[in-house]
């Protein structure tokens, strides 16, 4: 049991230790290293004065019992403070003056820190003292100073050390932030630490770590601007011929293999408007014309703007800030989605600025809810057609554009459920301020 305790101890430590932030550990690691060296150090100064202090006490002890016996022997008086067996002589060293042997021991004389000293005599004992009083004063305030300059060495070194890491943590957190930044899509980020931005400064851990994420975010966004770039001018390059594709299909005679050249054409030139479309919302300079609009009247009109059936519900209405124009993009690609891969009933409810968009199919796949929709990935309709993915990532830019947020999940009942969550609309911070 006893050997048990101290590694469930050390586990405690070591669980503590995992815990809190660095500015914490770094901090509680050297208020305990400020305490052992001022406790060390202390010790030290305390033990080595203290033998000095008694030292002296007990040569001049022994230097009056020197003279105490002499004039013992020769039959003088002794002088004040010696004296033959006192009552309140400490009991070790009556005991060794007994024994024939010469000592010296603290102890109290009426009240008072006294040295003494005792040595043999043929009445019993002779003993001198000394008034070792002006030594433990000495020593106590030593004792006092130890600790007033230990607490303050202690403060100071905690304040100066609180002060340097807190530094190195404002560093540490602000490129924390940045990485964050970066994960959720700003590649314009940057830490720009002071030490990498000026070459004639050293740099440290904190400023190689800051330059390689900011080498790392500049790598990324060239590489992504490079391919967005890229399906940009793909999807450009693509509407003249389709243009000149279309033109030709129309001429072809009516017929079953001429609807079917036109419907692949029509699916081509959509796929290339959606690519061009998520090109501009991946470069992040689309800007939205917000108006306020009420929500239910603004859901019912994208619903017969799609053309495709569902049931509206508006459970409560309210007044939004949003551009009417993407608002309706999203619902009718949120529509679109659920008719292809959903079953009927679709229902669209508005309450409050939440829309939502159930279908009862067989719901969203894991890979969506767990990561979002992905491009070019998708399961098949209930027509056994392939989607190619681009109408859920749309919907996501386009909500991002007008602040909003989109999620998706499963209903508990079957079917997948879509909540766009709009910003609503404040009279009071639009309105201007009014002259007094």
């Amino acid at each position: 049991m006893t050997a048990a305790r101290p590694r469930g101890l050390r586990a405690r430590l070591r669980r503590l230790s995992r815990l809190g932030s660095l500015y914490g550990k770094f901090t509680l690691f050297l208020a305990v290293v400020c305490c052992v060296v001022a406790t060390v150090l202390g010790v030290l100064v305390h033990v080595i004065v203290t033998r000095q202090t008694v030292h002296q006490a007990r040569s001049e002890a022994l230097a009056r019992l020197d003279s105490a016996t002499k004039a013992y022997a020769s039959g003088d008086p002794m002088h004040h403070p010696a004296s033959l067996n006192p009552s309140d002589l400490p009991r070790r060293l009556r005991e060794m003056a007994l024994r024939g042997e010469r000592g010296t021991a603290l102890g109290d004389h009426d009240g008072t820190p006294t040295m003494w000293a005792a040595g043999p005599a043929d009445a019993g004992v002779i003993t001198a003292r000394f008034d070792y009083r002006h030594s433990k004063d000495t020593i106590d305030g030593l004792d006092r100073a130890i600790a007033g300059s230990a607490t303050l060495a202690i403060g100071g070194t905690l304040l100066i050390g609180v002060f340097a890491v807190s530094r190195v943590t404002r560093r540490l957190h602000r490129t924390a932030d940045v990485a964050r930044r970066i994960s959720a899509g700003d590649l314009d980020a940057r830490v720009a630490d002071p030490r990498t931005t000026r070459p004639a400064r050293e740099q440290d851990e904190v400023a190689a770590v800051a330059a390689a994420l900011d080498a790392m975010a500049g790598t990324l966004q060239a590489r992504l601007q490079s391919e967005q770039r890229f399906t940009a001018d793909v999807a450009h390059e693509l509407r003249t011929p389709l243009a000149g594709l279309q033109a030709a299909a129309d001429l072809l005679p009516p017929g079953r293999p001429t609807e079917l050249v036109r419907d692949r054409v029509q699916t081509l030139r959509r796929l290339t408007e959606d690519l061009l479309e998520i090109s501009r919302l991946d470069s992040l300079t689309e800007q939205a014309d917000l108006d306020a609009h009420f929500l239910g009247q603004l859901t019912e009109r994208a619903v017969r703007a799609s053309g495709l059936e569902a049931e509206v519900h508006v459970v409560r209405d309210a007044c939004v800030e949003t551009d009417r124009r993407r608002l309706e993009r999203v619902l009718s690609n949120l529509l679109a989605n659920a008719h292809r891969h959903g079953r009927p009933p679709v229902v669209v409810t508005v309450d409050g600025p939440v829309v939502s968009i159930r279908d009862h199919g067989e719901g969203y796949p894991g890979y969506l809810l767990e990561g979002g929709p992905q491009r070019f990935r998708t399961e098949p309709t209930r027509t056994g057609g392939k989607g190619h993915g681009l109408g859920l990532t749309i919907a996501i830019g386009q909500a991002r554009t007008i602040h909003a947020e989109l999620t998706f999940a499963n209903a508990p009942g079957g079917g997948a459920l879509t909540t766009l969550t709009l910003p609503e609309y404040d009279e009071y911070a639009a309105r201007p301020e009014e002259p007094e």
